[in-house]
């Protein structure tokens, strides 16, 4: 597959004029100094095409209560590391511990009436039937502590699983509703990268599939775990979940990019980065290299992917654009730079 532009990191070394527009006379082109400039590219390597993904860890909880009632205590902060079983959120429980020390009471006063019963029973002096009914209402009192206990133990908000709190939804003094979101706890170890493809990007995926990533010039591998396309009704799209092999520890929430195999990159149009990018008023466009001068391009766009944008119109395989393009004026003579790096 031929990539669309060639890549490259570098920075562009301006020696000219500050002074911009599409078009000058011949003389003031000829007094244009020539610099040095860097391209940039997009585009996957022979064989795939990149498609935009999020790193997330596999492990995230929404902690939230079944009960309603007041926040007592936060005792936790965001970005604090926490063990399994940490207690984070403590609300008011009065009066389920009011309605506990109720039920245990008649919890009590009932089992000691079937004492009595099981005693007259034994001297045949009750019947079958009272003892029956007795013990009904002693697994009903039963029941009814085990639920106030569980109502309890719902005001207690405990982390299952070690990690980090990601953010605090409450604070102390609020009152809170059942379902209603308290704190997300992002698990430590394992990360994700969760993406969206269309069928045909996942033609060429199966779980259990090794694909390749990068995340913030860092390249890594992955092993695809969930593998869901065409899910969406709208967008025909589904959900794909890879499973980062290496390397570990990699910032939560990046944007990073997956080669999926066996996609020509021309079916999704070209992108350009936004460190490419020329703004004029309300136009955008790039930087062309052609015959050694700098030709301006207006684009259209479309949605940004991270730090990508594609590019609608306005571009042609092949065609090289300027990385870092700084005070470049249409038509001043350039020369690349020799350190180009090759595609990523």
């Amino acid at each position: 597959m031929k990539s669309a532009f060639v890549l490259a990191g570098l920075s562009v070394a301006l020696l000219g004029n500050l002074a911009c527009g599409s078009k000058r006379d011949s003389r003031v082109e000829k007094e244009l100094p020539r610099v040095a400039v860097s391209l940039v590219a997009d585009g996957a390597p022979e064989g795939g095409a990149w498609v935009a993904a999020t790193l997330q860890s596999s492990r995230t909880a929404m902690m939230s209560t079944r009960m309603a009632a007041q926040v007592k205590r936060v005792l936790v902060q965001e970005g604090q590391r926490v063990a399994p079983g940490t207690l984070l959120i403590a609300l008011g429980d009065e009066d389920l511990q009011g309605q506990l020390k109720a039920a245990e009471t008649g919890l009590a006063t009932i089992e000691a009436h079937h004492r009595r019963i099981q005693a007259l029973q034994a001297q045949k002096a009750s019947t079958l039937s009272e003892l029956e009914q007795v013990e009904a209402q002693v697994a009903q009192a039963q029941a009814g502590v085990s639920s106030l206990k569980a109502n309890i133990a719902y005001t207690q908000i405990r982390a299952p699983f070690a990690g980090v709190v990601q953010s605090r939804k409450v604070n102390e003094g609020d009152f809170v509703g059942p379902g209603m979101p308290l704190l997300e706890l992002v698990g430590d170890g394992e990360q994700e990268l969760v993406a969206t493809v269309s069928e045909a990007e996942a033609k060429g995926l199966k779980t259990g599939s090794r694909v390749a990533f990068e995340i913030e010039g860092i390249q890594g591998e992955a092993q695809v775990t969930g593998l869901a396309p065409g899910g969406d009704p709208t967008s025909h799209k589904g959900t794909l979940r890879a499973k980062v092999l290496k390397p570990k520890g990699l910032r939560q929430g990046s944007f990073a990019r997956i080669l999926v195999p066996g996609v020509k990159a021309a079916a999704q149009g070209f992108s350009v980065p936004r460190s490419a990018l020329v703004q004029r008023g309300e136009l955008t466009g790039v930087f062309v290299a052609k015959d050694g001068r700098a030709e301006l391009r207006w684009l259209s766009l479309g949605e940004a992917e991270g730090a990508y944008l594609p590019v609608r119109s306005g571009l042609k395989e092949g065609e090289k654009v300027i990385d870092h393009p700084g005070a470049l004026l249409d038509g001043q003579p350039i020369e690349i730079s020799s350190g180009v790096s090759r595609g990523k």
